[in-house]
């Protein structure tokens, strides 16, 4: 009934429906126009991805009937782990990234030209923290991530949404405007506070705007309480 968003990504996205995440305030700022989709997978690469996408999305005998408004596509902060670290199996090689991201983008684009696909490339990385919540043993004693590394992915992404004519929401640099953007915005060096989610949600709802996707140009499901006349209610659904 009503027009969806997704949100696809790794634990960032999986975690976004959580208390304040990023994704629980979208659902909650679009409640009555548009169905916010979760569709999150915690540790998960691009790579993975691609290996998935047709089972996530599946085609659908409505096309472009049933096309999703927007889609965030968020993916970089596990591709990023080092290939010489105990997160290895996570890693892709950055031209590899860059060229998974264009096939995702591409997926998109053949199944729902006229959804909105909007890029977001992975967060800072606080090495520091990044030891003391390893997910996996660590035997080296080394975080798994560098917030170097995670900038060079942020930049190809950047660099991938050019290419495809796509809006970019730039995390890596808009997180480390602020000083104190390692306690902040991370809660272990890599996942986001509360204040790290509001911002993410705050850029997100940006750049839906720019794309005019907003709550002053969707259309909203059903009679509003303030339209139904309370002398005769029932007349309010009879269109």
């Amino acid at each position: 009934m009503r027009p969806k968003i997704y949100l696809f990504g790794d634990s960032i996205t999986e975690e976004s429906f959580g208390v304040g995440g990023w994704g629980s305030s979208l659902a909650h700022q679009f409640s009555r126009t548009v169905d916010v989709v979760l569709r999150g997978y915690s540790g998960y690469n691009t790579r993975w991805a691609l290996k998935v996408l047709e089972r996530i999305f599946p085609a659908t005998a409505g096309g472009g009937e049933d096309a999703p408004l927007a889609v965030t596509v968020f993916f970089g902060a596990n591709d990023a782990c080092l290939a010489d670290r105990c997160s290895a199996f996570e890693h892709v090689p950055l031209d590899e990234y860059k060229q998974n991201l264009r096939a995702i983008v591409s997926f998109f684009k053949k199944r729902w030209p006229k959804t909105q696909i909007i890029l977001i490339t992975p967060p800072p990385i606080d090495e520091e923290s990044r030891l003391q919540y390893p997910y996996i043993e660590n035997p080296n004693g080394l975080p798994e991530r560098t917030n170097e590394a995670a900038g060079n992915y942020a930049k190809a992404c950047i660099h991938v949404a050019g290419e495809c004519g796509l809006p970019v929401i730039d995390i890596w640099t808009k997180m480390q405007e602020l000083s104190d953007w390692k306690k902040s915005y991370l809660r272990d060096g890599l996942h986001l506070t509360e204040a790290g989610n509001r911002l993410v949600f705050e850029l997100v709802v940006e750049t839906l705007r720019e794309g005019g996707l907003s709550l002053e140009t969707l259309p909203v499901d059903l009679p509003l309480i303030a339209e139904i006349d309370p002398q005769n209610p029932l007349k309010s659904f009879e269109n």
